[in-house]
């Protein structure tokens, strides 16, 4: 009965992230907007140009392959995989037997496969380009990220998501321990390149690769493909926030706890995108060096973190 019950949490965990994702992206908009003295569009306007979208034909270019028509749903399926793995709501994660830092970690990494390689078997060049950056973000942030889960693992004894979220939500790991604590920098880094949001979307690009992957995309596909890049966002920061902030998610499974988890954790989520939001405005898009740089210094930051637990142990 226990697992059918976490097995529900993690399909609401799924619905909640797919349905809000839109909302949250078109409260970032508005605050960005503000910050420029201008209206700004309605908080729901991301809802509007997805329904635009999926009225709209949907063409392929013909030298592209059954690749690119199936992506949009191969992403988001997986998305909502994640979704449901990751503990958002609840301390527990809802998938316990594949609820473990690194399957989550190869989940993520092939979305950016499949991301990549659409964009190839389009045969544009712009989207070409835009897949090559894509799979270059992967190999200077992936390190950084494997590290600092590799130093939690060992901190907390397991690689299972809520078991971490457990110890650190119950004060057994704190922020200060030195090597959680440096950890939580270098992964906040990481996460804030894995967005890919301004000063970090060197795949995307608008104004110079047209989107890059998403260039010869339309209709139903363009819609699916930017609900995917929408989810990715948030459950990136859900990651995130389980590793290292996941107080106040339900404890249990009661209806009383798992109302006031999704109202915490809608709560950390709007944090997050307004101080996202504060960023875009602030900071232009980097250049590729800008953001080795950042990179480096992410993985620099969890071999430090990794040396403090070895020193520790």
């Amino acid at each position: 009965m226990e697992y059918g019950k976490l097995f529900l949490v993690g399909i609401l965990q799924a619905a909640l992230i797919m349905l809000t994702a839109p909302l949250l992206d078109g409260i970032s908009r508005r605050v960005r907007a503000r910050m420029h003295s201008r209206r700004g569009c309605s908080i729901f306007q991301t809802y509007y140009d997805l329904f635009k979208l999926l009225k709209r034909e949907q063409t392929v270019p013909p030298q592209a392959s059954w690749l690119f028509t199936t992506t949009p749903y191969i992403l988001v399926a997986i998305l909502l995989l994640l979704a449901m793995i990751i503990p958002s709501i609840t301390l527990i994660s809802p998938l316990g037997l594949v609820g473990d830092l690194f399957a989550v970690l190869y989940l993520m990494a092939l979305i950016r496969f499949f991301f990549s390689l659409s964009g190839l078997d389009s045969g544009s060049t712009f989207a070409a380009a835009g897949s090559s950056r894509e799979m270059m973000l992967a190999v200077l942030m992936e390190p950084a990220m494997i590290m600092v889960m590799l130093t939690l693992a060992l901190l907390t004894g397991s690689s299972n998501l809520g078991i971490i979220s457990t110890q650190v939500a119950s004060g057994q790991i704190s922020l200060l321990n030195p090597a959680f604590g440096i950890g939580l920098i270098a992964f906040f880094l990481a996460t804030a390149v894995e967005t890919g949001k301004l000063p970090f979307d060197l795949a995307e690009a608008e104004q110079e690769l047209q989107e890059g992957p998403l260039t010869e995309y339309s209709g139903r596909g363009l819609a699916l493909m930017k609900l995917a890049l929408l989810m990715k966002q948030v459950i990136v920061i859900a990651l995130f926030v389980a590793l290292f902030l996941p107080f106040g998610g339900a404890a249990n499974l009661s209806l009383g706890s798992l109302i006031w988890g999704t109202v915490i954790f809608l709560g950390k989520l709007l944090v997050f995108y307004v101080l996202l939001a504060f960023v875009e405005n602030a900071v232009a898009r980097y250049r590729i060096a800008d953001v080795t740089t950042i990179t480096s210094l992410s993985f620099g930051i969890s071999l430090i973190s990794f040396v403090f637990y070895l020193v520790a142990s």
